[in-house]
């Protein structure tokens, strides 16, 4: 699948950064272009991928470079004011050969949470492509205000792109990590995930061909309104140098242990730590795909672990295929859950946003019945003089 990766605030351009050097090690073919938008000079001076003309700096006139500060609603601000900055690095973009825009932000910041939205509103009303999010949702120990910004953010993200893929970073801090070295390893995390169901139906010349292939339509069709979430699990296999036909003509090949590896994996990418934590049954559409050396993989393992996955759910929509990868001494197996629902973690934040609005509202309430009191008390003084 090609994307164009649009990596807006700090966490969105460190993750679009990641991308681009995951691509480029695994050859596989399904960055198209990748630009970041950021409020804070700094941030974008820090990215090593990414190309200096594809940096887009916005709000210079307000924040002269030095970020928004957490403020969502200033980072929404200052990038509807410099939507045309964006525009401008996305016309470089040969849009006529992707097949989607991804929009990555971290959902807790300013200037992604904030802008972000925004974006993908702007992209939806330009663009024929579908227009996906990946947003990243901050640890509940990061503090109160990233919360609240995630919150509002989430609200707003979903309803503007077509998809929103979500990564709960609460459900992968390690404890006693540092920060540094716990978002590096958040961030590997994120792009692993991701970037093999992206890849999966890029075929590079001289790439083996799957059995059943994975191609951009697939993903497409299994990416419906509302919230996605990934699954992933692996298991180590001896490989064969690629002596395919080899193998397969010998009785070194347990067809049956393949099917039935094949199947536990997916019941464990499915059950196991998804990247946003729900209720499977509460699945709209799915996708499997099962990754790994050619020689080790087969579609009955594919279709039983595809038929457990829509009996899990109750879909009728579920899809499945394969993406080999020759050379590599593992065999795993990805689950995209789309359309889910029963989700604790924005019940969650649909409750702080609730909370906040309330507080917000008794706040103003509170403020104009002191004003207007201390207006009447100033009125009866004047009426003794």
């Amino acid at each position: 699948m090609k994307l164009a990766l649009i990596g807006f605030g700090q966490a969105g351009g460190k993750i679009v950064d990641e991308f681009l050097a995951y691509d480029d090690a695994i050859d596989g073919g399904f960055v198209e272009a990748a630009v970041a938008v950021n409020s804070a000079t700094t941030d974008l001076k820090g990215l090593e991928n990414v190309a200096r003309k594809d940096r887009v700096l916005v709000g210079q006139a307000r924040v002269k470079g030095h970020g928004v500060g957490a403020d969502n609603e200033l980072g929404a601000q200052v990038t509807e004011a410099d939507i045309d900055e964006i525009q401008g690095a996305i016309d470089r973009i040969p849009v006529h050969e992707i097949d989607a825009f991804l929009v990555v932000a971290g959902m807790g910041g300013g200037t992604g949470s904030g802008g972000a939205p925004v974006l993908a509103k702007h992209l939806k009303r330009i663009y024929t492509q579908p227009v996906y999010g990946l947003g990243i949702l901050p640890a509940t120990d990061e503090g109160g205000i990233y919360t609240l910004n995630a919150a509002r953010s989430f609200q707003t993200f979903v309803r503007e792109v077509d998809n929103l893929l979500v990564f709960d970073n609460d459900v992968w801090r390690s404890a006693g990590e540092s920060v540094a070295d716990g978002y590096g390893r958040i961030n590997r995390e994120i792009v692993e995930r991701f970037g093999l169901l992206f890849a999966a139906g890029e075929v590079q010349a001289g790439d083996h061909v799957a059995e059943s292939v994975v191609d951009s339509s697939e993903i497409i069709n299994t990416l419906c309104d509302g919230v996605s979430t990934i699954g992933y699990a692996r298991e180590g296999v001896e490989t064969n140098d690629g002596l395919l036909s080899t193998l397969r003509d010998t009785e070194e090949f347990d067809e049956g242990a393949a099917t039935n590896r094949m199947t536990s994996l997916v019941r464990k990418a499915a059950l196991g730590r998804l990247t946003l934590p729900c209720d499977v049954s509460s699945a709209n559409r799915g996708l499997v795909v099962a990754t790994g050396p050619p020689e080790h993989l087969n579609r009955k393992g594919v279709e039983r672990g595809r038929q457990w996955l829509e009996d899990e759910t109750g879909s009728m929509e579920i899809r499945g295929g394969d993406h080999p990868r020759p050379g590599r001494e593992e065999v795993g197996a990805i689950v995209l859950l789309s359309g889910v629902t029963d989700v604790p973690r924005v019940d969650q934040l649909q409750q702080v946003a609730i909370e906040a609005q309330e507080t917000t509202e008794a706040v103003q309430a509170n403020a104009e019945e002191e004003f207007t009191s201390l207006m009447d008390t100033g009125g009866e003084i004047d009426a003794l003089f």
